[in-house]
């Protein structure tokens, strides 16, 4: 009959937009072209309002494109109601599709009847397409129609039938590899679903009888046998209002899944050196203590570790070296441990070992030992032979570890013991431990309070010339001003201030004191040349903003920096001598001078004082008692000082006490001194009054 089969096409219309092109997007240019090419009218309707029309519909509504904006629905569609037979209703939006007439407000002001069908594709937001033709309208759609329709949507398109294939379209041939001839007539199963996923399928054909229809992530196989990850919206092939088959759109997500793997792994992974992070480390360490509770023979244990010298290499070569040597030290990790263990970076220079399967202490000693010695082995960084060192904590999992945190923070606190003995060693936590480190942490946590609160001070001890007592210059010391106005030795900080490299911070505000200083006692005492030295930590006197912070200390100052010493201990200077030469040449080259602290403490060759750029010798405290002794110990003082002066140094004997000291001293030729003898330390006003007032000893008998 006509009217049945003018009834019929925009139904299978509605039925290819609805089940073949889903989600149906009015901005998609693609899908606009296809639906302005139908000869129907096509609407979408989005929660009451008519957002899209195609080029049929606006003709008849009398809009341009460029000027379509969304309206109401009843603005257009007046009155619509259902096609059913029996009393007109308005559509019931619970169902999936149907019949519907309405009268359609031309541009022209006439109302003109139209019939066709609609389909639900959302219901929230409720979104709805609906197709149709004006009554009494001559012609039909051309048969082909729907084979042009098919053949432009992008996503493959698969039609079956009691599980055998009626159509596919040129997406389809070009994803799954297949032509139309190939897959004609074949078994669906065989043809693009892998065996694990045959009760999938029939699962997803029960959901689409169920709900009308369905859409899951999963994996087909193609012709060639590759696999790949696919969207599949699945909905029922309807003829004539019975269900015949499916129809299935498949979209390739491989490059989505590959995208969200990839940030899921980084999630959960280091970028720098591809080890899992704390994240990914708290959630083996809580499967492995769970593990632990079903099986009271397969304990898990903790190893942290620390690198004892990561920071001397990132300040003295770059963030790119520091970077080298992480990732170098995560391949020695991996190689370490069995299969089943695991190994993270928690973060900076940091890692954490999960040891699991072991039953007890001595299995976690063996694996313990044997990463040591690979921390022990030198690294080749950036063509440097560079000698790391890790300390290791070790902890074993025990009843009162509830939760991974805790085996950690045990493991962190015999990492801390083995650090405080020296560091390349590893220490297994015991109770006893827990309070040690605990209190050496306070003493970090007060040191970062005074340092907020700028609570320490520079004091000064005076250096003298022997032979008259008058004073040549300051060394600077720091003080600690506690919040009570008592005065503490800054020494048992300093220490943790090194280790956690808080002593750059300090050295640098130092630095700007000090040389204020400087320049406020040139001013008050013009006729004065007195001198202050400045001592630099071995972190410090490393790390690259060394000469910067100098310079730019003497610069904000305006003070003269040939009046400004910076003392380098011995062992500093022993630490790297080819580094430190070219540091103290930086330092030289910014005018200031250089004294070589502790000399004769560590037995440091005596070709550093020809080949490095030194100006003062501060000989170490205890040579200074030498001096009323006999034998070899005065001997090597005696040589000292002249090999001293015969470079061209000054040299100052610390730790002078007696005047017996500073007769045989200066009997030896010895210039400069500083010791309780000549003055205790003073505050900055002390400082002043007592250069003003002269010699504060005797002049030795010579």
């Amino acid at each position: 009959m006509p009217g049945k089969r003018t009834n019929l096409e925009p139904a299978r219309i509605v039925w290819e937009i609805d089940r073949l092109s889903l989600p149906l997007n009015s901005d998609s240019a693609e899908q606009r072209e296809i639906l302005d090419a139908l000869p129907v009218l096509v609407f979408l309707e989005r929660e009451g309002r008519i957002v899209f029309a195609n080029a049929e519909a606006r003709q008849m509504l009398g809009v341009a494109d460029r000027d379509w904006t969304p309206r109401p629905t009843e603005e257009i569609l007046w009155r619509l109601s259902s096609g059913t037979a029996g009393t007109q209703t308005l559509v019931d939006c619970s169902r999936r599709g149907g019949p519907f007439h309405a009268t359609l407000l031309a541009g022209n002001g006439q109302l003109l009847p139209v019939e066709g069908f609609r389909s639900i594709l959302n219901t929230e937001p409720l979104e709805v397409v609906l197709v149709a033709h004006s009554k009494g309208r001559s012609g039909v759609p051309k048969l082909n129609l729907m084979e042009d329709v098919l053949s432009s949507v992008p996503e493959a398109l698969l039609i079956v039938h009691c599980n055998r294939v009626l159509y596919t379209n040129p997406a389809f041939t070009s994803m799954f590899g297949y032509a139309a001839d190939e897959a004609s007539e074949g078994d669906l199963w065989e043809l693009i679903v892998p065996e694990g996923c045959r009760h999938e399928h029939a699962m997803l054909e029960m959901a689409v009888d169920q709900n009308g229809f369905a859409q899951i992530e999963t994996v087909r196989v193609s012709k060639s046998g590759c696999m790949m990850d696919v969207s599949i919206l699945a909905g029922p092939l309807l003829v004539e209002g019975a269900k015949e088959g499916y129809v299935l759109s498949f979209r390739d997500i491989s490059e989505r899944k590959q995208k969200e793997a990839r940030l899921q792994h980084d999630a959960l992974h280091d970028v720098l050196t591809g080890l899992p992070n704390r994240a990914l480390f708290l959630d083996r360490l809580t499967v492995a203590l769970n593990r632990r509770l079903r099986r009271r023979d397969q304990n898990c244990g903790v190893l942290f570790l620390d690198l004892d010298r990561f920071k001397d290499l990132n300040d003295t070569q770059g963030h790119a070296a520091g970077d080298a040597l992480l990732v170098a030290v995560s391949q020695r990790l991996r190689a370490a441990l069995r299969p089943q263990d695991s190994a993270a970076r928690l973060g900076g220079d940091e890692f954490a070992l999960l040891v699991e399967n072991i039953g007890q202490l001595s299995d976690l000693d063996i694996v313990a030992s044997r990463v040591s010695r690979e921390m022990e082995r030198p690294f080749e960084i950036h063509g440097l032979t560079f000698q790391a060192g890790a300390s290791i904590g070790v902890a074993m999992a025990g009843a009162d570890h509830t939760r991974p945190e805790l085996l950690i923070r045990d493991a962190d606190f015999a990492m801390y013991r083995a650090k405080q003995k020296g560091g390349g060693r590893y220490e297994i936590f015991d109770k006893h431990l827990e309070s040690d480190v605990t209190s050496q942490r306070d003493l970090e946590r007060e040191l970062r309070e005074v340092l907020e609160k700028h609570q320490f001070e520079l004091w000064y001890e005076p250096i003298c010339r022997l032979r008259d007592g008058k004073i040549e210059g300051f060394e600077t010391l720091l003080r600690w001003r506690r919040e009570d106005g008592s005065v503490a030795n800054f020494s048992d900080l300093l220490p943790v201030a090194e280790d956690t490299g808080l002593s750059i911070s300090i050295g640098r505000e130092l630095l700007e004191r000090a040389c204020r200083q400087l320049r406020n006692w040139t001013d008050e005492m013009p006729d004065r040349d007195l001198t202050i030295t400045v001592n630099v930590t071995q972190r410090q006197f490393y790390h690259l903003s060394m000469v910067p912070q100098l310079k730019a200390a003497l610069l904000e100052s305006g003070a003269d920096p040939s009046r400004l010493l910076i003392e380098v201990s011995e062992n500093t200077v022993n630490e790297n001598p080819d580094a430190a030469r070219a540091i103290l040449q930086h330092l030289v080259d910014c005018n200031v001078r250089i004294a070589l602290d502790d000399f004769g403490s560590y037995l440091a060759p005596m070709n550093h004082l020809v080949r490095l750029p030194i100006h003062v010798l501060k000989l170490a405290p205890w040579l200074a008692a030498a001096s009323n002794s006999t034998g070899s110990e005065l001997c090597l003082l005696e040589s000292l000082i002249r090999l001293g002066r015969s470079l061209g140094m000054q040299v100052v004997a610390q730790g002078v006490q007696t005047s017996g000291h500073l007769d045989a001293l200066c009997r030896m030729g010895c210039e400069l001194g500083q010791g309780d003898l000549f003055s205790g330390i003073m505050e900055p006003a002390e400082a002043i009054s007592h250069s003003i007032l002269g010699p504060s000893v005797s002049a030795p008998r010579v």
